[in-house]
């Protein structure tokens, strides 16, 4: 009778152990990394005396989270491991692309649509392409291109239409396949993709409120 119960005993103590081992495993923190904000503009850019909001990008399910992507071919998309963005990546965008707007120094008012702005213009973006590709590998490493793409539309609220569509792609060759070099060529390719959309969108306005004329929102 003692045997069998000093052998249940071992087994649940070695179960435990185990059971403690993955739950230190599980409770190692990711790394956070967030990314910044364009901040150099053309100097030739219009001033608009109207209010903008921009609303938070839409994206398919692959880069709707806060997970790096890494596509190791054309169809498969993984994940890079104990990494994060510091939120979903629609989220991200869309806070860096009010940043960058209010950056120009161009727009009377710019904020997100969840602030409840009344807004002249609307800011509709989707992030079509916000990923890294694989386009080489040796034996101790991989070539890594970052893939930045948006698609922006301009909404005039007062007319309820959309007055202007674009898209904005860059992709920059990654140092390394190391996370850190990776979440760099990230900022670089989204930065000039953000300034592309900014001026553009910019101009658009610009040029649209001038032979509309009509007083801006309070």
């Amino acid at each position: 009778m003692i045997r069998p119960f000093i052998l249940t005993l071992m087994i649940a103590l070695l179960g435990g152990c185990a059971g403690l081992g993955t739950l230190k495993q599980a409770s190692k923190p990711n790394d956070l990394y967030l990314l910044t904000p364009k901040s150099t503009f053309s100097k030739s850019l219009p001033r608009i005396q109207k209010q903008i909001v921009v609303q938070e990008p839409t994206a398919t399910a692959a880069v709707n989270t806060d997970q790096i992507a890494v596509q190791p071919t054309p169809f498969q998309v993984q994940y890079l491991p104990r990494a994060r963005w510091v939120d979903r990546a629609p989220l991200i965008v869309q806070a860096l692309l009010v940043e960058s707007y209010e950056n120009s120094g161009r727009v009377a008012a710019v904020g997100r649509s969840t602030v409840g702005l009344r807004a002249d213009y609307v800011i509709v973006p989707d992030l079509r392409e916000f990923q890294g590709r694989v386009v080489g590998e040796t034996a101790s490493s991989k070539t890594v291109k970052i893939e930045v793409r948006l698609n922006i539309k301009i909404i005039d609220e007062f007319e309820d239409k959309i007055i202007a569509s674009s898209s904005f792609q860059e992709a920059v060759i990654s140092t390394s396949d190391q996370t850190p070099d990776l979440v760099v060529a990230f900022d670089d390719a989204l930065g000039s993709t953000m300034r592309d959309a900014v001026e553009w969108s910019v101009r658009k306005i610009h040029a649209h409120a001038a032979s509309n004329p009509r007083p801006s929102v309070n």
